[in-house]
């Protein structure tokens, strides 16, 4: 590390989340460098970085992905550290090594976090090592129907079949009877396959009507852990989060304090650095809770936690990787009433959320008390089939859940984008439906309540 000190951060990224780290270097009073892709020329990131350097053409697999280019620019600008920002190659170890070899300070975890967490079915016999509970399934990996359908014979159907390289809602299916093993387990197999370079399964039990409910933990060089509560992401469709909120509206007292501390113990025991999110399955009737995955990253969602919490999570990050203290305990957390995020996609919703590339002709973000807009969009951004749909993270906190839902109402009511269509009138039927409102909805509510009898492909 040139000096010991970081006063440049390569952002390995695009989009929103390239903007979030850019405006949190300022903060810190790093300089920041951009990375765009031929698509991207011009893109907000580009304009609000102290440098830009395109690193190829519009595919990501030879820009955003392409590690030579990136490194090759982290170095030719003389930068001290990497922020990869989530997706691309937030969660890749051999990257954050590549960077650590380079003198590179990698803005995340240490990589051997990062290989044993992403390996998901490690990460399931490491919590299940810690007295963590998980759902049950099989010992190891599965490699036939066969062995799944030995699984189904111990735990019942439906059971479910993961890909153990991966995340994101690929390679997943579930099974709900003998007839259905042989297909779904060679479609699950080739998707794991195709999207992780790794078509290894496993299977566990079927949970319906869970909460998907996750904990944020933050970390440091010298063994300081803390968490900030919870986030509820449970409006889903296909494993892929669409409304998150926090705090939870079914985690009691008694239940944050037992998922915190399991999180934390992940954390502790797998000396994990940096920010990341330990990630539970809660059935609400019972309270019970189990552990799913551990994401090495910033998440999509962190906003709602830094607008009930008071903390900058991606200063934070930055902050320890460069070798700061975590300068908080457990008791100076605080959750001050209740923030919920809206994920505005350009998709249309009503046909399958089907991708909706184009030009942004008008862009006018709602504006208010209690209000926050994360984009990368102004008027004339294009918005490409290349990359995630994402223009927005609409969030709004309130000092509690009916005043958060009422300000994120009125937001989606005032939020005029033209050019593209949006999920945006989806939100507005989430955030008025009873079953929102009332708390009682669960991780495939959006495809069997919300969305059913309207056209899935």
């Amino acid at each position: 590390m040139r000096d010991g000190a970081v006063k440049r951060v390569l952002v390995a990224n695009r989009g929103e989340i390239a903007v979030r780290v850019i405006r949190a270097c300022r903060v810190l009073g790093f300089e920041s460098v951009a990375v765009y892709s031929e698509a991207d020329r011009g893109a907000l990131h580009t304009r609000l970085a102290d440098r830009a350097v395109c690193i190829g053409p519009a595919p990501a697999a030879r820009s955003y992905l392409n590690v030579t280019a990136i490194l090759a620019t982290a170095l030719g600008t003389r930068c001290d550290a990497v922020h990869p920002g989530y997706g691309f190659l937030a969660e890749n170890a051999a990257f954050a090594e590549a960077c650590v070899e380079h003198g590179l300070r990698f803005v995340g975890p240490p990589p051997h976090a990062i290989r044993l967490m992403g390996d998901k079915l490690r990460a399931r016999e490491t919590a299940a090592r810690l007295g963590i509970p998980v759902v049950s399934g099989s010992e190891g990996p599965i490699h036939s129907p066969a062995e799944a359908a030995r699984v189904a014979d111990r735990t019942g159907y439906p059971i479910l079949l993961k890909a153990a390289a991966g995340g994101g809602g690929r390679g997943i299916r579930v099974i709900r009877a003998p007839s259905e093993l042989a297909g779904e387990f060679v479609g699950a197999q080739a998707e794991a396959q195709a999207a992780f370079g790794d078509g290894t399964l496993y299977a566990e039990r079927f949970l319906a009507r869970v909460r998907h409910v996750e904990i944020q933990v933050l970390g440091d060089q010298v063994g300081t852990y803390v968490h900030t509560g919870e986030r509820d992401c449970s409006v889903q469709r296909r494993h892929q989060k669409l409304v998150e909120e926090a705090p939870s509206p079914v985690v009691t007292p008694g239940l944050r304090r037992a998922m915190g501390e399991a999180a934390l113990a992940l954390a502790r025991h797998i000396r994990y650095e940096n920010a990341g999110t330990v990630e539970f399955v809660v059935e609400p009737e019972s309270s019970r809770f189990y552990f799913i995955e551990m994401n090495t990253r910033i998440q999509v969602e962190h906003p709602v936690t830094e607008m009930v919490t008071g903390l900058d999570l991606v200063a934070t990050q930055l902050r320890l990787a460069a070798g700061e203290p975590l300068d908080l305990s457990q008791p100076d957390i605080r959750i001050d009433g209740h923030a919920i995020e809206c994920r505005i996609n350009a998709e249309a919703a009503a046909e399958g959320f089907r991708p909706s590339p184009g030009i942004i002709r008008r862009w006018l973000e709602p504006a208010g008390d209690g209000l926050r807009v994360d984009t990368h969009v102004i008027p004339g951004t294009a918005i490409s089939p290349y990359y995630d749909s994402l223009l927005a993270k609409l969030v709004a906190h309130g000092p509690d859940r009916a005043a958060a839902i009422a300000r994120m109402r009125q937001a989606l009511e005032e939020f005029q984008i033209e050019g593209v269509e949006t999920t945006v009138p989806f939100h507005r039927r989430v955030l008025e439906h009873p079953d929102f409102v009332g708390g009682r909805v669960h991780t495939r509510w959006v495809e069997e309540e919300l969305m059913a009898g309207r056209q899935e492909p």
